[in-house]
């Protein structure tokens, strides 16, 4: 084991997953190609910010990070160890201790016919942690931890509203100690008024425990406030990692310029950069870079070869046979989009 590797929490090394779908006839299945070479480390106390459109990964990504999905080929370690080459016991004992995860609806990620003390005292049963008194006090702890009453611990999930829901979600989650949360579209189906407070939750708790955390939304916004690093994804592929203070301006591939493009801010509106066309099928990717059927800048190169992942300081990395130079703007960018249309 490096001491890169030690220090990281987790890391992905070429992770494919490719699932099988039944299309055109009976007996046709086709390939989903859900991740393709992903490679991706996470260090303590780090929040990585996952973001790209719909079917792009980015959730394929979460559930690998957390053993609930096993990579078709590659390697998902923990502090070193290959989580898939354990003993299923194992396995579950060295994701259990270390991960968490927040899903995207609390309404189907609870069970609707525990009591939400019971719902936070799961994982302690599962895993048989302490003593039946210490898990009661640490189902107590928990409620506190997220910001609940101790007087919701015998409601329903139902009972309680949806932004008291998530919160029981972050509880559960939290409550085996984990290192590295995962959050997978924590805040998509709340109300607006709710998403800010538990964001704000979330930022609290990644400082009061020191915890790291991968944040997958589409909320582009969002992302680059809640995380240190930001990674891009396009049709199951990383194209590009970077410090969240460098995006949008110092972003280098097309792609992650043109979805930041989307939500400019208040005070400085711009038009997004266009895209042409739809996302492709995940079925049938298209040759070299996943993305040159809506890039500008895509020539015979880009359908010919996967752009290799080029650095650009120590914490930058991306894939683009093209990428875009210092100090170009998003306005020079919409004029070259425009120009190829």
């Amino acid at each position: 084991m490096t001491a890169q590797a030690a220090q990281n929490l987790a890391e992905l090394a070429g992770v494919h997953v490719v699932h099988k779908a039944r299309s055109g006839g009976l007996f046709t299945r086709d390939r989903v190609y859900a991740l393709t070479g992903a490679d991706l480390s996470i260090g303590s106390g780090e929040t990585v910010g996952v973001v790209g459109e719909s079917g792009c990964g980015k959730s394929t990504l979460a559930k690998v990070l957390v053993g609930l999905q096993k990579p078709t080929s590659g390697t998902v370690s923990f502090g070193g160890q290959d989580i898939w080459s354990m003993s299923n016991s194992a396995r579950r004992r060295a994701i259990g201790s270390s991960t968490g995860m927040v899903f995207q609806d609390p309404s189907t990620a609870l069970n609707r016919r525990l009591p939400i003390r019971q719902v936070l005292r799961d994982p302690l049963d599962v895993h048989a942690v302490g003593t039946v008194r210490e898990r009661e006090e640490r189902v107590r702890e928990l409620l506190g931890l997220v910001g609940l009453p101790a007087s919701v611990a015998d409601l329903l999930p139902g009972q309680v509203s949806g932004g008291q829901r998530q919160r029981v979600a972050i509880g559960r989650a939290l409550a085996l100690r984990p290192r590295l949360l995962i959050a997978d579209e924590p805040t998509s189906a709340l109300d607006v008024s709710v998403r800010a407070q538990i964001l704000n939750l979330l930022l609290d708790l990644k400082e009061q425990l020191g915890l790291a955390m991968v944040f997958v939304s589409h909320d582009i916004q969002t992302v680059r406030r809640m995380s240190d690093r930001v990674v891009t994804m396009y049709l199951g592929r990383i194209v590009e990692q970077t410090q969240a203070e460098a995006v949008p301006a110092r972003a280098r591939h097309p792609y992650t310029r043109a979805l930041f493009s989307a939500t400019p801010g208040l005070l400085s509106p711009v038009d997004p950069i266009p895209l042409t066309g739809p996302v492709p099928s995940a079925t049938r990717p298209p040759s070299g870079c996943p993305f040159r059927t809506r890039c500008w800048k895509a020539d015979d190169l880009c359908a010919e070869e996967m752009p290799a992942a080029r650095s650009e300081g120590e914490d930058h990395l991306f894939r683009c046979h093209h990428p875009v130079l210092d100090g170009v703007t998003d306005v020079e960018l919409i004029s070259q989009a425009q120009e190829r249309q």
